[in-house]
């Protein structure tokens, strides 16, 4: 049996932070063409029986009319050999579905209430819908068959990680022993897979397609597959996104012509493909008279990929030497310094900081 745990689609998300509106527009089409990628490509190739969507299918409740009704609805109903298990994340909402005239036959939904479990042969399929604080009873009702093949779902973060904070915390020490065979779980934007216990995983999928450059990397979902015969789950990240988000670093300590800069930036994207998306980040340390021009920059890269942003991140090297004899507030402030008391490496230190606060930069 082959089945597909997907999570944080936030289908219908405005996009618009840094694209144009008919940029955002695409991307917005983008996304619910993922949706149906997973569906019409990747399940039916697989042969996917089940459809595990771990929460936030949708990123507001605008959503629902723009997005339900015409595609996630018409999908979800055309492909009647597919069961979706729809377990609701801190973005979705319960009336979602409610307008609906008729909810399709394969798409499921859990509760807040209790646990509600779906049986597929020797496969059982447990989740709990969990808006806030988890209390100690939810982990004490989950009771698991040890002699079936489980899978249990949730949205939220886990005690350790160091992602997003608006969601519940879920906490893995709770949930070991308890015949999990794998942990399904949505929140975090990333994949990623670890060991629960000496019997199962806990994994997330990730996000079908990155929206922001603090979700770059491999997008994708992971897909299942159960051997009841064996009583195993295998589980491979299949990587699906139409388009990449990038942020590459790109270090100019000691370049100041405007054509080298751009020439270093040209140079170390060249590898990235041009329907992606990139913020460069400019670091290393650069004297006063650098030439950095963020926005021309951006310009003469613009047509090489769908979207370029470029953010300017160096330092300042100060060259406080020159201030010792000027006649000027800069001057002044170093002669100060320098007549203090104080360590010469802490004078460097306050000098540079000065100078560069008189200078109007971020200290």
């Amino acid at each position: 049996m082959k089945i597909i745990h997907c999570a944080d689609l936030h289908l219908d998300s405005k996009m618009e932070s840094n694209l144009s509106r008919e940029k955002a527009l695409q991307r917005k089409e983008e996304l619910l063409k993922s949706f149906e990628n997973l569906i019409t490509v990747h399940a039916q190739k697989n042969s996917v029986g089940v459809i595990i969507i771990a929460g936030d299918l949708f990123d507001t409740l605008k959503s629902f009319q723009k997005t339900v009704k015409k595609q996630v609805f018409h999908l979800i109903q055309s492909h009647p050999e597919i069961t979706f298990l729809y377990l609701k994340g801190n973005h979705d909402s319960e009336s979602f579905f409610e307008a609906q005239e008729r909810i399709p036959e394969n798409l499921k939904f859990f509760s807040s209430e209790k646990w509600i479990s779906y049986d597929f042969g020797k496969v059982c399929i447990t989740g709990r819908e969990i808006t806030s604080f988890v209390p100690e009873d939810v982990y004490n009702e989950l009771v698991l068959d040890s002699g079936r093949i489980n899978i249990v779902v949730l949205h939220g973060e886990i005690v350790k990680s160091t992602g997003k904070s608006d969601a519940p915390f879920i906490n893995l020490s709770k949930l070991k022993n308890k015949y999990i065979d794998y942990l399904a779980l949505g929140h975090i934007h990333s994949y990623s897979c670890e060991r629960l216990d000496k019997r199962g995983v806990f994994c997330y999928s990730g996000c079908l397609e990155g929206r922001g450059f603090d979700e770059t990397g491999p997008k994708g979902y992971v897909l299942l597959d159960v051997d009841e015969e064996k009583n195993s789950v295998s589980q491979e990240f299949i990587e699906t996104s139409i388009r990449k988000l990038y942020a590459p670093e790109i270090n100019i300590t000691n370049l100041e012509d405007y054509s080298d800069i751009l020439n270093k930036i040209s140079s170390d994207i060249d590898s990235i493909s041009r329907k992606s998306l990139v913020k460069v980040i400019l670091k290393g340390e650069v004297s006063e008279a650098a030439d950095i021009m963020t926005e021309s920059f951006a310009r003469q890269l613009e047509s090489d990929f769908f979207f370029i942003k470029v953010e300017n991140q160096t330092e300042i090297k100060i060259d406080y030497e020159k201030y010792r004899n000027d006649i000027s507030l800069k001057g002044e402030f170093v002669r100060t310094v320098e007549s203090q008391n104080l360590p010469e490496e802490k004078k460097a230190r306050i000098i540079i900081a000065g100078l560069k606060a008189l200078s109007g930069k971020e200290v």
